[in-house]
């Protein structure tokens, strides 16, 4: 398993890093769009599609976004969808955590399946403006939900004890979210430090929360470290919901592609709110 893991890791990076680091836009649309397309076929699948309007709508939302690229949807100001989109991510976070995997069942079919659509759509948008701004600040926003997975991974083995969500990840601790923010914060440094030091080729987030002032950096950062966890959270509710392990097996070793950005979908567009506004 950790071979496939690794080899499965080593073929993504070959294909992200160079649409990053190319130095126009487009071949980052495109591979962003075609994965974001194939988690709009897992999350059908969970909220109860069958398998051909599964294809059918992932292969729409692929193709719309792309289209929506070429038609010049990207130059428009985005301010007030990432303000829509932020109320609707706390606001059906602070609900669905609450009422649980038999809350989620409640709501109609087809107002989970295109809510979800819809929010996939944000999350992509918010993902190439981040890259329009900049590398190293889509690199910040990335790192941001990286360093929270990984510090909370950290100070959950060795520190937790009070489980976060026992329910939908029995894994998770309130010890390892503390640790997590804990772990943003110094990568927030981190960032800050390289900016100043000349060696990005664009403002960081971190560097633009703290332009603002370090009270509200302080509450955007940890603020956006808790979503990354609520973004998690929620996706493991659905995959209960629906009876699965994981969202696909798309990606060998690692489970579908909404496993591995299900934490940056709320993350993206509140940064770019947070930043923008």
């Amino acid at each position: 398993m950790l071979k496939q893991r690794i080899i499965t890791a080593l073929v993504m990076l070959a294909v992200l890093l160079p649409a990053i680091f190319y130095q126009s836009t487009e071949p980052f649309i495109f591979v962003s769009a075609v994965l974001l397309g194939a988690a709009g076929w897992e999350w059908a699948r969970l909220n109860g599609s069958g398998p051909k309007v599964a294809q059918g709508l992932g292969l729409g939302l692929g193709a719309s976004l792309m289209g929506f690229a070429l038609v010049g949807g990207l130059s428009v100001d985005w301010s007030l969808l990432w303000v829509g989109a932020g109320l609707v991510w706390i606001g059906v976070g602070w609900v669905m955590l609450h009422r649980g995997v038999a809350g989620w069942r409640r709501w109609p079919q087809p107002l989970r399946l295109w809510l979800g659509l819809l929010l996939l759509s944000c999350a992509w948008l918010a993902l190439v403006k981040a890259r329009q701004l900049g590398i190293g600040f889509l690199l910040s926003a990335l790192t941001l939900v990286w360093m929270a997975d990984v510090a909370a991974y950290a100070g959950g083995k060795t520190f937790g004890r009070r489980k976060l969500a026992p329910s939908l990840s029995p894994g998770k601790s309130w010890e390892g979210a503390l640790s997590g923010a804990l772990g943003v914060l110094a990568l927030g440094v981190f960032w800050v430090w390289m900016d100043r030091q000349g060696w990005t080729d664009s403002p960081s987030l971190f560097s633009l929360l703290w332009a603002q002032g370090p009270v509200l950096a302080l509450l955007a950062v940890v603020g956006l470290s808790a979503m990354s966890v609520v973004g998690d959270l929620l996706e493991s509710l659905v995959k209960r919901s629906a009876g699965m392990k994981d969202s696909s097996q798309l990606l060998p070793g690692h489970g579908g592609v909404l496993d591995r950005v299900d934490a940056l979908l709320p993350v993206l567009p509140l940064a770019m709110l947070l930043t923008q506004l």
